[in-house]
C-alpha cells in the first residue's frame, strides 16, 4: 500500500490513520464518544463475547448489545467479537451488523485467561484451522461488510504464526489485519516488538496492517510504523486519561489540525462530561463504579499538586452531584499533559 493513502475498507473510508484500540470494559460508548469529540481514523468497541450474544438469557443479551452499541458521530466504529465456534459468531456478526456496525472485528489477541481458557481471543492462534472457519463464517454472515482481524505475534516463541495466519486470512475474505507486537504468553509484560510485526508486512504487502503495543506519544507512533512497515497505529493504554491523545499523535505525524487540549476549567468541564455520560450510560449506581477508573487515570494525566488528596476526594463521592462538585473542584487547576 501507497502510505500516504487513506484506508478504504469497502465502503468505510478510516481517518486518519491513529486509531483507538479495544480494550475490555474501557472502550464503551461513552469513552469511544469522548475520543470522537477530538478525532480518531477509527474507534473499536470493547469485546462482544459471541456465545452471550445468543444466550436465550435476555439480561445477558441487553448487557452484551449495549456494548456494541452504535453512534454516528463522524468517526467510523467498528464492532469486535470474540468466540470459538462458526455458528455464534457469525450470528453474532449479524447482529451487530444490524445495529448498524460498519466494520466487524475478530478478536484473536486476547490473552485474558478466561478467553483462552475457553478456546477463544489468542487461544485460535493455536488453531489456526479453526480460526479460518470462524473467519469464513463471519465473512459469510455480513458480505460485503468489511471484516477485520486483530491479533498477536503468536501463542508464545515457539508458536510465532501471525504471518501465515495473516495469510490465510486474506485469503478467506479479511480487509486489514492489526497485531499487538507480544505473543500471547508474555500478555503485556516486557516490550511490544514492532520489528516482529513486520513479517505480517511480509506475508500480506497488499492488506491494510496496524501496529499495536506501547504507542503512546507521536514518537512512539512513528517508530512503531518505521520498524513494523505497518500503514497505521493504534492507542490503546496511552489514551487512558486522555482521550485526546489519538487527535494528539494524528496532528504531529500526519498534519490533521490539533486538537484543543482541555486545561483548567476546560478540563474538569471535560472530566465531568464524560462522567455524566458513564452515569447516563450504565446508570448512577454501575457508573459511579465504572467511572473511578476514568477519574483515576485523568489523575494520573493531570499536574497535581496533591494528587493523593485529589484521589481521596473523587473515590469518595456516592452520588452524582457529589462526584460533579469533586470533579470541578479537582480539576479546575489542572493542567492535562500534552504527548
Amino acid at each position: 500500500m501507497n502510505p500516504a493513502d487513506p484506508i478504504r475498507l469497502g465502503e468505510v473510508l478510516l481517518g486518519p490513520p491513529v486509531f483507538l484500540a479495544p480494550m475490555a470494559g474501557i472502550t464503551d460508548l461513552p469513552f469511544r464518544r469522548a475520543v470522537a469529540r477530538h478525532g480518531a481514523g477509527l474507534v473499536v468497541s470493547e469485546m462482544v463475547a459471541s456465545t452471550e450474544m445468543v444466550t436465550p438469557r435476555p439480561s445477558t443479551r441487553a448487557a452484551v448489545r449495549a456494548k456494541a452499541m452504535i453512534e454516528e458521530n463522524g468517526v467510523p466504529v467498528s464492532v469486535q467479537i470474540a468466540g470459538r465456534e462458526p455458528g455464534p459468531m457469525a450470528e453474532t456478526a449479524r447482529i451487530v451488523a444490524g445495529m448498524g456496525a460498519g466494520i466487524i472485528d475478530i478478536n484473536m489477541g486476547c490473552p485474558a485467561r478466561k478467553v483462552t481458557g475457553g478456546l477463544s481471543g489468542a487461544a485460535l492462534m493455536r488453531e489456526p484451522d479453526r480460526a479460518l472457519s470462524l473467519i469464513e463464517a463471519v465473512v459469510a454472515a455480513v458480505a460485503p461488510l468489511p471484516v477485520t482481524l486483530k491479533m498477536r505475534l503468536g501463542w508464545d516463541a515457539d508458536c510465532l504464526n501471525a504471518g501465515d495466519l495473516a495469510r490465510r486470512a486474506r485469503d478467506a475474505g479479511v480487509r486489514m489485519i492489526a497485531v499487538h507486537g507480544r505473543t500471547r504468553a508474555q500478555f503485556y509484560t516486557g516490550s511490544a516488538d514492532w520489528a516482529a510485526i513486520s513479517a505480517v508486512r511480509a506475508a500480506v504487502p497488499d492488506l491494510p496492517l496496524v501496529a499495536n503495543g506501547d504507542v503512546v506519544d507521536a514518537a512512539s507512533a512513528r517508530t512503531a510504523r518505521a520498524l513494523s512497515g505497518a500503514d497505521a497505529v493504534m492507542v490503546g493504554r496511552g489514551a487512558q486519561g486522555a482521550p485526546w491523545r489519538l487527535a494528539e499523535i494524528a496532528a504531529a505525524n500526519h498534519g490533521t489540525p490539533a486538537p484543543v487540549i482541555p486545561r483548567g476549567a476546560a478540563l474538569a468541564d471535560a472530566v465531568a462530561d464524560h462522567h455524566a455520560d458513564i452515569l447516563s450510560h450504565y446508570g448512577r449506581e454501575l457508573g459511579l463504579r465504572v467511572a473511578r477508573k476514568h477519574l483515576g487515570w485523568y489523575l494520573a494525566a493531570a499536574d497535581l499538586e496533591d494528587a493523593a488528596q485529589a484521589r481521596a476526594a473523587l473515590m469518595a463521592a456516592t452520588s452524582a452531584e457529589a462526584a460533579r462538585a469533586a470533579i470541578r473542584a479537582v480539576f479546575r487547576g489542572a493542567e492535562a499533559r500534552a504527548a
